[in-house]
């Protein structure tokens, strides 16, 4: 295995491939080899999904049902006096 210096990384570059790095919860020297695979056509890059929800999905029982519904009740009401 080969390794290598890159020179010339300004700030933009280095915060963007940090942020990345704390995104995917891997290292940036992790987050370099990705990208320079999926963009050297090595590895296929993978469509963005985004799963801000995916860890609730199924995971709510009549219980939390109803403590949901109990507080978003109120943004069933209308008031009656700013539509007069």
């Amino acid at each position: 295995m080969t390794t290598m210096t890159l020179r010339g990384i300004d700030e933009t570059i280095a915060e963007a491939l940090k942020k990345k790095a704390r995104r995917e919860d891997i290292s940036v020297n992790a987050v370099v080899l990705k990208l320079l695979r999926e963009s050297l056509g090595i590895e296929k890059k993978r469509n963005v999904v985004y799963d801000d929800l995916d860890h609730l999905a199924g995971t709510w029982n009549a219980q939390d049902l109803a403590e949901f519904e109990r507080a978003t009740a109120v943004f069933e009401k209308v008031d009656e006096e700013m539509w007069k």
